[in-house]
């Protein structure tokens, strides 16, 4: 299954050079030429991971990085920099990146990277009874058919968040909370999303 990348870089010809070059290793590529616009992009798609340009006019790339983790967004971040320097990788990392890499790089160890960050792991919780893998949610089943649970990206997202990892206090329209609590009501009695009143909302385990 291909992965869907967002690709971040004011730098015109950079960022559709990496475009074209990851679509041709088999990725999915989104693109945006600022941080305020790859905000936007993320706050209505899914993305399994995002390149992203440390420096650029308007906000930076760091300083959007620390933003979205302020927000619960846990998706892997490969950070680009012109920077050298350990510190600066330091920051990067220190600043949520999952990787870091300086300019100029190699298209090929990029890829290597982003496969490396996006591998199909699945990420059991066994006292909520789902499984997150290839980009989908699943309901585990003794019998290992796991029923994959439908909902829409912007659920989907929500979910991520409220168990990446489990407590994350998470913001969202209460019509795509509701929507969601309703999916999971039907199927697993024993979770719900509760409402932290003025913050936003939770998933817990019901008590017996």
């Amino acid at each position: 299954m291909s992965k869907h990348i967002l690709v971040v870089d004011d730098d015109n010809i950079l960022r559709n050079s990496l475009a074209v070059g990851l679509r041709r290793a088999d990725f999915k590529v989104i693109t945006a030429q600022s941080a305020e616009e790859a905000d936007e992009i993320l706050s209505r798609v899914y993305v399994d991971a995002i390149v992203l340009d440390r420096m650029m006019d308007g906000m930076d790339g760091l300083t959007f990085l620390k933003q979205i983790r302020l927000r619960g967004n846990s998706t892997p971040v490969i950070m680009l920099t012109a920077l050298s320097g350990a510190e600066n990788a330091i920051d990067g990392l220190s600043g949520g990146a999952n990787d870091y890499m300086a300019k100029p790089f190699q298209l090929q160890e990029l890829v290597l990277r982003l496969n490396n960050i996006t591998k199909t792991v699945q990420k059991t919780n066994n006292s909520f009874g789902l499984i997150f893998a290839d980009g989908e949610f699943f309901i585990k089943s003794d019998d290992d058919q796991n029923k994959l649970l439908s909902l829409s990206t912007e659920e989907k997202k929500l979910l991520q968040n409220l168990t990446n990892p489990v407590g994350n206090v998470v913001s969202a329209t209460p019509m795509v909370a509701k929507r969601l609590r309703n999916k999971i009501n039907g199927v697993l009695s024993d979770i719900d999303i509760i409402t932290v009143r003025g913050m936003g909302y939770k998933i817990v385990k019901n008590k017996q």
